[in-house]
């Protein structure tokens, strides 16, 4: 079924079981105290999984390139015990693993950070001291210095990171290397430090290392290179000794998403086709591939000679070996959603995963096989209600799952509408193949009252009944204009062309996103694929044209619209609503709601003190927040069996999916 995505592929003396790249993904864990232990159970439970060949995340080759002041470094004999254990775990199980070599350049978090040239980066608040002569000799030297003792460490080789704007993709183009010496001006000059960087660690590391080069294939930045320089430099690194070449895609500070759900699948897989005839080496993409079907057509199309997945692992550690046995309806996709993988990383937390919140987490939740079998009932079957009945069936336990709806999931039913947030089908794909899988007894469209409690010979209860919105005290709130978001999402009702949104958070960007993408009278746009087109061959990114529905939202607190979106797609989600002409407002005061509209007293330009406004809308919808859908605990009390609450029908404040998932779980590993 995945023939060539199975295949082994020999690179020199060095034989790699099959295709599949982990790729890299700084988890948080290279700085904790008990890393070392934690990492090595993380990337041993992906070696088992069948991965061919994972990367770690990275480790600077100095003190300035570190991600930040305590962040990771290889630079000394004296860590070579932290990283022993993690090879020798991916070796138990016949996988290869290298160390990713980043210096973190400009965008170093420190205030000794360091560039080509003295400028700030737009992500960052630290500006960088320009390198010296003498300072660039020394990095070359320090990254020969970290290949070597990441092959001390039992490294089957390295990943050297010079693409997504750091140092060695900062010192490749003219934005950001304004230099007049050997080191800058020309291309030739510019190119000097990856080549040389590549050349000595080979010296350092002998012919039977494996060394990657992550080659910026894509800059997606003003002054980026252009695609016949970055044919040049990859014949070039490939002479100086490189092994293989992986493809990168966009600095971390362009402005054009490259990873979020709202990007489709495989979207820059041509630029690795493109470069492929140009090199003889092997040639790894990446970016947006989470499905074995889509790797292996990518594959079997001759776009690249290997896949890399760095999310997707976090997601399903037995990714690979799902696909091998023939299963992978089973696999628990990757849906790009970010939350608490890269938002947890740039909030200086440890990386997980929405829907697999063991992720990075092995050595603490485990699903153990239970010592005493028990009948549960769970009562909700959204993300909560889903995750436990899963985890309590896996361990052995017997399992009733009840919903009032005939469907199972919740909000994430609501969740698959919204435009770029399609691949949440994938998770309840997921629950459905595995709730079957392990016996769960489904009671769909069914209340769940006392006498199920009496007749079912249950020995404790979860109750994850989930939310509903939440009202609006305000005169005319009850006016035929209003509808709530389940009103818009879950029931369709017709929404007029001039639209005011109350509620600014995650559910109200929802709705926004949801009715520019449908017409006045409901019917589907056709043709619409997010803000974002990705054209192949055309290295560019095309906006949707906005529709004709006039939008507003309105936020009550004065903070900055979007602050409490994820960090990392947030912005994005914002650049949507705006190409599609949407008005976002905060600090508003909701006065009333009449015949006219919506009357709020609101600043509609930057300075401005706030003003009273009449919003003359045929419709106002109300997201603004959500309370507990039942307390339906009152009633199982005295019946003499525990009762436990999860998800939002333990507390709204915080609430999604991501915290929704990770309660079922660690309550049905404790159960």
């Amino acid at each position: 079924m995945f023939e060539k995505l199975l295949t082994p592929l020999q690179v020199g003396n060095i034989t790699l079981r099959n295709r599949v790249l982990m790729g890299s993904m700084h988890t948080g864990l290279e700085e904790d105290p008990e890393g070392s232990r934690k990492l090595a159970a993380f990337y041993e439970a992906r070696a088992k999984g069948g991965v061919g060949l994972i990367v770690t995340g990275g480790f600077s080759p100095n003190t300035a390139g570190r991600v930040f002041e305590e962040g990771a470094d290889l630079v000394s004999e004296d860590q070579l015990d932290f990283h022993r254990p993690i090879t020798e775990a991916v070796h138990r199980h016949g996988g290869r693993i290298l160390l990713q070599i980043l210096h973190t350049g400009r965008y170093s978090y420190q205030e000794g950070c360091v560039a080509p040239s003295p400028i700030t980066a737009p992500i960052n608040f630290y500006r960088p001291k320009e390198l010296d002569h003498e300072e660039i000799l020394q990095t070359i030297n320090d990254y020969a210095r970290c290949a070597k003792l990441a092959q001390m460490a039992g490294y089957d080789g390295v990943e050297v990171m010079g693409s997504e704007g750091y140092l060695i993709n900062e010192f490749i183009v003219k934005k950001t290397n304004h230099r007049t010496d050997e080191w800058g001006g020309s291309y030739e000059n510019r190119i000097r430090l990856p080549i040389s960087i590549v050349e000595k660690v080979r010296e350092a590391t002998g012919s039977d290392f494996l060394i990657v080069y992550r080659l910026s294939c894509l800059d997606l930045v003003e002054e980026g290179s252009s695609f016949e320089e970055v044919v040049e430099l990859g014949q070039r690194i490939e002479e100086a000794g490189a092994s293989l070449i992986n493809t990168g895609i966009g600095w971390h500070e362009a402005r054009i998403p490259t990873i979020a759900m709202m990007v489709p699948r495989a979207a820059f897989a041509w630029v690795t086709g493109k470069l492929k005839p140009h090199l003889k080496i092997p040639l790894i993409t990446s970016n947006r591939i989470n499905d074995p079907y889509v790797a292996e057509g990518l594959l079997r199309d001759g776009m690249a000679d290997m896949v890399s997945m760095a999310r997707p692992f976090l997601a399903d550690e037995d990714f690979v070996l799902k696909a091998e046995e023939g299963r992978p309806e089973e696999i628990n996709t990757c849906i790009a959603c970010n939350q608490a993988c890269l938002d947890h990383i740039f909030s200086m937390q440890t990386a997980s995963c929405l829907v697999n919140p063991r992720a990075g987490r092995e050595t603490e939740l485990e699903f153990e096989p239970a010592s005493t079998q028990k009948t549960f009932a769970v009562v909700g079957a959204g993300p909560a209600g889903m995750t436990a009945a899963l985890v309590l069936a896996q361990r052995g336990h017997r399992v009733t799952l009840f919903d009032s709806k005939k469907e199972l999931g919740g909000q994430l039913n609501l969740a698959v509408k919204i435009p770029g947030k399609s691949e949440f089908h994938e998770t309840l794909r997921y629950y459905r193949v595995m709730l079957a899988k392990h016996g769960v007894t489904l009671r769909l469209g069914k209340t769940f009252d006392s006498s199920n409690l009496e007749n079912g010979g249950f020995d404790e209860v979860i109750l994850a009944t989930g939310v509903k919105p939440r009202g609006l005290n305000l005169e005319g709130s009850k006016h035929p204009k209003v509808l709530s978001y389940l009103d818009v999402l879950e029931h369709e009702k017709p929404v007029g062309e001039k639209v005011a949104i109350i509620g600014a958070g995650g559910i109200g960007i929802d709705v926004a996103h949801y009715l520019t993408t449908k017409s006045s009278i409901g019917d589907d746009v056709s043709g619409y694929m997010n803000q974002y087109q990705i054209l192949e061959p055309r290295e560019a990114l095309e906006v949707g044209q906005p529709l004709k529905r006039k939008i507003t939202v309105f936020q009550r607190s004065s903070d900055k619209i979007g602050k409490r979106l994820g960090k990392t797609t947030g912005w994005a989600h914002l650049q949507s609503l705006r190409s599609h002409e949407v008005k976002l407002y905060n600090g508003a005061e909701y006065l009333k709601i009449d015949d006219k509209g919506l009357h709020v007293k609101v600043s509609l330009e930057k300075g401005e003190a706030p003003q009273d406004q009449l919003f003359e809308v045929d419709q106002i919808i109300i997201a603004a927040g959500q309370e507990p859908f039942e307390d339906l605990s009152s009633r199982f009390n005295g019946k003499g069996m525990p009762i436990h609450v999860i998800g939002g029908a333990r507390e709204t404040r915080g609430l999604d999916a991501k915290v929704a998932i990770r309660e079922g779980a660690e309550l049905a590993a404790r159960l």
